[in-house]
C-alpha cells in the first residue's frame, strides 16, 4: 500500500516551517501574478527560502503557475521558471498551455502538474496532458468518490485530490468588488480586497454566506462550507491516490497547522492498519468540528454529492 503525499498551502515561510513540524510532505506556494487563489503571497526570495527549508526536511515544494495569461504576461513565464529551476523547485502547477511551451523553450526539467480547477474530470484528458509533459493531474472538486477512483485506475499520471478546505465556485477576470465599491462612491485598494477574510455574498434564500475576495487575477467566490473527509480517506488510500491536498486559502494559519497534524495522524494510522484508522477517525473529525469557524460548516464536498451550489 502506497502512502499518499500530504500537500498543504502555507501562508508564509514561517508557516511553512510550522507545517513541516505538523507532518506535511509537500507545499504549494507562489505569487498571484502567476498563480490562482494562493493561501499566501510568496516572493521569488520567499520561494528560494521555502525550498531550502523544505529540502532540509526532505519535503517538496511546488509552485503555482495556474493563472490564465494574457499576451503581456507570457514573456515573463520563461525567466520565472528558470529562476524556479535554479532553486530546485520540485514541480509547477499549470493550467495554461503557455506554461508547457515556456518550459520547452527554456529547456528546464521541472515536473508539471496539470490543474485547470474544473476540467480534470476524466482520465483521457489527464493522459493527454501526461503525453505533453505533465506527470500529475489535479482532479476537479466536482467529482464523486467513484469517479475519482475510476480516474486513478486508468490514469497514466499521478493523481491529486483535495481533501480539506474551501472550494472555488466562481472566478471572473473582472474587478467585481472594486466595481461594487466604486458604484457606492467608496475606495478600497486591491491589496485590502485580496487580504480581507470577512467579505461574504449573502444568499437569503439558502441562508448561506459565500466568501469572496479579489486579487490581480480577478474575483473569486467560494463555497459556503469547508470540505472535510478525514473520516473517509480509506477508499482514496486503497485506490492509490498519490496526493491529498489541504487548501488553506482564507483560513487562519493555526487552523491549517492543526488540521494538517490531524490528517497526518489519520494517514499514518491507516498505514498501520485499517482497523487502527477506524479506531481514531471519528475522534479526529470531532476535533476538527470543534475548532471549525461557526460560519464554515463542514461537508464532504462532491465525494458523496452533498454539496449543491
Amino acid at each position: 500500500m502506497k502512502k499518499p503525499e500530504l500537500l498543504v498551502t502555507p501562508q508564509s515561510v514561517e508557516h511553512l516551517q510550522q507545517l513541516i513540524d505538523a507532518g506535511a510532505d509537500a507545499f504549494l506556494i507562489g505569487e498571484q501574478r502567476f498563480g490562482l487563489r494562493l493561501a499566501g503571497e510568496f516572493t521569488i526570495g520567499d520561494i528560494e527560502k521555502s525550498v531550502t527549508l523544505a529540502h532540509a526536511a526532505n519535503k517538496k515544494v511546488y509552485v503555482a503557475m495556474n493563472a490564465l495569461y494574457h499576451n503581456e504576461r507570457v514573456e515573463a513565464l520563461g525567466p520565472y521558471m528558470e529562476q524556479l529551476a535554479s532553486f530546485g523547485v520540485d514541480g509547477i502547477t499549470f493550467g495554461d498551455p503557455a506554461v508547457v511551451m515556456a518550459k520547452r523553450e527554456t529547456g528546464i526539467e521541472i515536473p508539471l502538474h496539470w490543474n485547470t480547477e474544473t476540467t480534470a474530470t476524466n482520465w483521457f484528458t489527464a493522459n493527454y496532458w501526461g503525453k505533453r509533459g505533465a506527470n500529475r493531474a489535479v482532479l476537479a472538486r466536482e467529482l464523486s468518490m467513484e469517479e475519482v477512483i475510476e480516474i486513478k485506475e486508468n490514469a497514466e499520471v499521478a493523481v491529486e485530490v483535495q481533501v480539506h478546505g474551501m472550494t472555488c465556485m466562481f472566478q471572473s477576470k473582472r474587478s467585481l468588488l472594486g466595481n461594487y465599491f466604486l458604484y457606492q462612491d467608496k475606495a478600497m485598494e486591491i491589496e485590502n480586497r485580496a487580504n480581507n477574510k470577512n467579505m461574504f455574498l449573502h444568499d437569503k434564500e439558502r441562508h448561506n454566506k459565500y466568501p469572496i475576495y479579489e486579487d490581480a487575477n480577478g474575483t473569486h467566490i467560494f463555497s459556503p462550507n469547508d470540505m472535510c473527509i478525514i473520516d473517509e480517506l480509506n477508499e482514496l488510500i486503497d485506490a492509490g491516490v498519490d496526493s491529498f491536498k489541504i487548501d488553506g486559502v482564507l483560513q487562519e494559519a493555526d487552523y491549517v497547522t492543526k488540521v494538517t497534524s490531524l490528517y497526518r495522524q489519520a494517514i499514518d494510522a491507516y498505514m498501520v492498519s485499517p482497523e487502527t484508522y477506524d479506531q481514531i477517525k471519528d475522534e479526529l473529525l470531532t476535533e476538527i468540528e470543534e475548532m471549525q469557524p461557526s460560519l464554515r460548516p463542514l461537508d464532504t464536498g462532491f465525494f458523496f454529492k452533498e454539496t449543491v451550489y
